[in-house]
């Protein structure tokens, strides 16, 4: 979808939460301002302030801000600076993706209690297929209500709701919602929905495109449905002028499909300042690598390629990669076949930002373990996996970054391993 963020909050009756929702068995669940609002209920001293969540650094970049902040211009995507420029009086803070995890697996399985038709896109939306749930639990609004009921008393979360005939029309609801609102768009009155929208309201339509249409006065989501299909392709091309056609129309017969899996976890860090010390970008690694073993271990999930990100100073993108003979969800596993990487690419100047992904993702459950000839039962996963329990405990910050990776290696009695 476009910046649809933008969308002003509903105001007609005709959409709303009392709205005719006959027909309307989808539904689009996005939290609000998700990684803010698990910060703030962690810690509830926090509680009605600006909180930004993201990168700290001066290259850091906003990854979530509480509606306090949002009040002063802070949005997600943009630079940490300018988000202190217009907030200095906000807390900011590191993210936790392993407390976001864990509260993203609670709402899922809320939903999941009510449908098995849930297709996450996020850790913090999701679309549901409500249609088999009417008998058990009435109306699609009823469910929608039901589900923001149990997520606020069951997580102390908000979240917005858009009931729809389609999953595009939905998510859109769902925005026109926030925060903490819900939604229904009549399946009679899509179009009287859609139209007065503007353009950048559709789904594919960025900045540049945007730009585009209002060049040849397309303004609005009605303006692009009424234009001919020829002018619609001259501002963005063949493919995607019959895709926005189509949309501008309320036209979109994708179904629910709760086959969809996330497939890579990754992590990544701009240095503040450009670096070329192996120690720093050693230590880096590591830390990179123990964020993603713990986004693998919170949603169950082993990785059978470990991938590498390299962005030079003058931006240049080199990404080298390498399949285990075994999936890991272990951090020191994927630091040591990372570290490999980069010292074989041993690229010998300055460093702007390096990452660390895991992809070909499967669920662990499913997914033997093996032992490596030779090795203990018991290592380096026992260690990160109680390193999790400590920071659920007692947060992140108590176990340090990477300090789990270059302590003294728990299956042999040797000096420490040291970054």
């Amino acid at each position: 979808m476009g910046r649809s963020q933008s969308l002003p909050r509903g105001g007609d009756p005709r959409f709303g939460p009392d709205a005719d929702d006959a027909g309307c068995s989808i539904l689009h669940v996005d939290m609000d301002a998700f990684f803010a609002s698990v910060e703030v209920r962690h810690r509830p001293e926090l509680r009605g302030r600006a909180v930004v969540v993201g990168g700290v650094g001066a290259r850091g970049v906003v990854s979530s801000a509480s509606y306090e902040a949002r009040r002063y211009g802070v949005r997600s995507a943009m630079p940490t600076m300018r988000a202190r420029a217009l907030c200095p009086h906000a807390v900011f803070l590191p993210p936790d993706f392993s407390r976001y995890s864990a509260a993203s697996r609670a709402v899922m399985q809320i939903f999941r209690d009510i449908t098995p038709l849930v297709e996450p896109l996020s850790l913090d939306e999701a679309f549901l297929d409500v249609a088999g749930a009417r008998r058990l639990f009435g109306p699609p609004a009823a469910i929608a209500r039901r589900i923001r009921e149990r997520v606020a008393a069951e997580q102390e979360l908000t979240c917005s709701v858009g009931v729809a005939s389609s999953k595009y029309v939905a998510k859109l609801g769902s925005t026109r919602a926030k925060p903490d609102g819900l939604l229904v768009v009549p399946a009679a009155q899509v179009l009287d929905f859609l139209h007065p929208l503007p353009v950048a309201a559709l789904w594919g339509v960025g900045e540049r495109a945007e730009q585009n249409l209002l060049r040849l006065g397309l303004r609005t989501v009605g303006d692009l449905a009424q234009a001919p299909l020829g002018m619609v392709r001259t501002a963005v091309g063949a493919a995607a002028a019959g895709h926005l056609h189509e949309l501008a129309w309320g036209r979109d017969p994708r179904r629910v499909s709760p086959e969809h899996a996330e497939k890579s976890v990754g992590a990544e860090v701009t240095f503040d300042v450009d670096v070329n010390d192996p120690t720093e970008i050693r230590r880096t690694l590591l830390a990179l690598a123990e964020k993603v073993g713990g986004r693998l271990r919170a949603g169950g999930l082993v990785g059978r390629t470990v991938s590498l990100k390299v962005r030079m100073a003058d931006f240049r993108t080199v990404s080298r990669s390498r399949t285990l003979d075994v999936p890991t969800d272990v951090a020191r596993e994927m630091f040591d076949t990372a570290w490999s990487l980069y010292t074989a690419l041993a690229p010998g100047e300055r460093i702007r930002l390096v990452g660390v992904r895991a992809e070909g993702l499967t669920p662990a459950d499913e997914t033997p373990r093996q032992l490596a000839l030779g090795a203990p039962e018991r290592g380096w996963r026992e260690a990160e996996v109680a390193a999790d329990a400590a920071a659920a405990r007692f947060g992140r910050s108590v176990i340090g970054p990477a300090s789990l990776l270059g302590g003294r290696d728990p299956r042999r009695n040797e000096n420490p391993t040291r970054p």
